[in-house]
């Protein structure tokens, strides 16, 4: 885009005017999902608040240039940091006159980051420990993949039940080993929304003296509210005896701006490993409580302005309207042929799939698309269905009654057009393939085969080969095929 500006022999384009360069992004900006409007179903969190977007952009620009890296030269981003520590730790049961009256905390840049910490705090609290363990469930959060990828820790995976999508508190505990530095539950688990057993697993963690993550980055800031309205929420906060450490996004539920998340510790000395201090170089000692040094105030200001904002009047009212659309959609589900719920909602998620005989998900996942409702299509994995997740947010709730026969219809459609047909040589690449087999060639020959082109322009409306040619690979090949399709993607404009 910005080629035809460049000039002479410089190394960069020359200096346009700021109309120009507003003009240039909201020309970029008109190929992306809509962020507003109640009708995009992962990804953002709308409140559908008149005034906020305003407020916390104004909050933002206040403290864009302020710096993390030292809170004695900036005491207002600690000050707001605090609060809003203190405001998570309200939220999930921690503060004074409750039985976690101590718990710490730290901001951070969103809910893969708060997992990373988690894990890291984790295996630096037990440096005898040279092999370092963690235990999740399936439905853990890839984030604890990261994590344990990116700090050399080993991946204990317990699977769920295909029934009630959560993992056996006792198999849990069978996968404790002496190495076992961490036991993780989630608080919803995002693909399918419902709530671990974290009373019974964090029971088995502390019986073999393990820290007990809870993962709430999804979940955390509206479970205490659904159940303040009278809904059956299972325990998962720091009432819970065994729970160490919880995890909980402010760009989520608490609906800031991205990216801030909050990770809790239940005191001081459970929160210390996760420091890093240097002092062994001629520049300033460096001490961080997060993964970055630089960070910027912005973030921070803005999910400070929307909490004093909304306030606990504001979210109880947000969760009421949003529990309410979540029984609009659920009814929705219910009501079409050929589809059903994968489990009954508990949170803030409504995740369908589709019976033997009905139609093929990800072109009804299309056809929803064609009709302006864009959800996110999770593919199968190890027994369980592929399935259509839909994270629900309060400004979903004016469209419910209009998600109803849209959905309908869309089914009708993609009964008619019946399940995508793989190629008989795509489909012996995917079930044969292997992921060191992949060459560039090959990779690019798929791309184009399957319509992602090269990068050049925005992605298929339509995906159903996409979904169904990865869908048909096992997860190794899956994530080789999607680094590769996104590699092609992420090219430099020169």
């Amino acid at each position: 885009m910005i080629d035809e500006n460049r000039a002479g022999a410089g190394v960069l384009p020359a200096g346009v005017s700021a109309e120009r360069v507003l003009a240039e992004v909201r020309q970029l900006r008109a190929g992306d999902r809509p962020t507003h409007g109640g009708q995009l179903f992962a990804y953002v969190y709308d409140p559908a608040v008149a005034g906020l977007d305003e407020l916390a952009a104004a909050a933002h620009r206040e403290s864009a240039h302020v710096n993390g890296l030292d809170p004695t030269a900036f005491p207002s981003l600690l000050a707001m940091e605090n609060a809003l520590v203190a405001a998570a730790g309200r939220v999930l049961g921690a503060g004074p006159g409750t039985t976690a009256p101590d718990v710490v905390g730290s901001v951070t840049s969103g809910g893969t980051e708060s997992l990373i910490l988690a894990v890291k705090t984790a295996r630096d609290a037990h440096p005898e420990i040279t092999a370092p363990r963690i235990v999740v469930p399936s439905t853990a959060h890839a984030a604890f993949a990261k994590a344990a990828h990116y700090l050399r820790v080993a991946l204990d995976v317990v699977p769920v039940s295909p029934d009630t999508l959560r993992p056996d508190p006792a198999a849990m505990a069978a996968a404790i080993r002496p190495e076992t530095v961490l036991v993780a539950c989630s608080a919803p688990s995002y693909a399918h929304g419902v709530v671990d057993p974290v009373t019974e697993i964090a029971a088995a963690a502390a019986d073999a003296g393990v820290r007990c993550h809870v993962d709430a980055c999804f979940g955390g800031w509206t479970l205490p509210y659904l159940r303040r309205l009278g809904e059956p929420v299972p325990a998962f906060d720091f009432a819970v005896p065994g729970v160490t450490s919880i995890s909980v996004d402010l760009h989520k539920y608490a609906y800031a701006p991205k990216g801030v998340s909050v990770l809790l510790h239940r005191d001081a000395a459970l929160r210390a490993p996760q420091y890093f201090a240097y002092a062994d170089w001629p520049g300033y000692t460096m001490i961080n409580p997060v993964i970055a040094s630089t960070r910027s105030g912005g973030p921070i200001a803005a999910a400070y302005a929307t909490l004093r904002h909304l306030g606990d009047d504001g979210y109880l009212r947000l969760a009421t309207v949003t529990r309410d659309a979540v029984a609009g959609l659920a009814d929705a589900v219910r009501a079409v042929d050929g589809l059903r719920l994968m489990a009954e909602p508990e949170s803030t998620v409504v995740c369908f799939t589709a019976n033997e005989g009905g139609p093929d998900l990800f072109v009804l996942v299309d056809e929803l698309t064609m009709r302006g409702w864009h959800t996110q299509p999770q593919l199968s994995y190890a027994g369980l269905p592929a399935s259509v997740h839909l994270t629900v947010t309060a400004s979903v709730a004016p469209r419910v009654a209009e998600f109803a026969p849209d959905l309908a219809d869309a089914v009708v459609a993609a009964r008619a057009a019946g399940p995508v047909a793989l190629p008989p040589e795509l489909m012996a690449l995917a079930t044969a393939l292997t992921p060191d087999a992949l060459t560039p060639e090959l990779v690019a020959g798929l791309a184009d085969g399957l319509g992602l082109g090269a990068g050049d322009g925005p992605t298929p409306d339509r995906m159903a080969v996409v979904n169904t040619l990865l869908d048909a690979a096992p997860p190794a090949l899956r994530e080789r095929l999607l680094v590769e399709f996104v590699g092609l993607l992420q090219r430099p404009a020169w």
